[in-house]
């Protein structure tokens, strides 16, 4: 049996964060095809495969920032959850936010994980690598 490839998208417009992503999940398992924007309305643009994303592949999971431009994330994470087609995609909030009401609106709006971004590179490197871990390893997810 060959290597399982799988498809996260990241939805966060902070270079460093996604450059420490990319680090982070170099020496994967699995394969991964991992695909950025950097804002919410091109998150919702690639998930829907409108104008440049009309050939986007559907994600196997979506790492979301919760502070983004042009809509945030937890307008997203509400659109994602509402829309039949994209609703069974998990989707993890990972932010600096250390409000609680940030907190209790992600998991009202149905986010499946909501993780704060540790602020030590090391450690933030690790959280990655334990949630590709987690959703990829020990997570059974529907098929597309």
């Amino acid at each position: 049996m060959g290597i399982r490839a799988v498809s996260i998208l990241v939805i966060e417009d902070n270079p460093t964060d996604v450059m420490l992503m990319r680090e982070a999940l170099a020496n994967a398992r699995l394969h991964i095809d991992l695909h950025v924007v950097q804002d919410g309305v091109a998150g919702l643009e690639f998930l829907r495969r409108l104008g440049a994303h009309a050939q986007a592949p559907r994600p196997d999971l979506v790492l979301l920032d919760l502070n983004l431009p042009r809509k945030s994330g937890l307008e997203v994470l509400a659109e994602i959850k509402s829309d039949e087609s994209l609703r069974a995609i998990p989707v993890v909030m990972l932010t600096t936010s250390q409000a609680e009401d940030d907190l209790a609106r992600a998991y009202a709006a149905h986010v499946n994980c909501y993780i704060r971004k540790p602020v030590d590179f090391e450690r933030f490197a690790e959280v990655v690598r334990n949630i590709e871990d987690f959703w990829f390893t020990v997570v059974t997810l529907p098929k597309q």
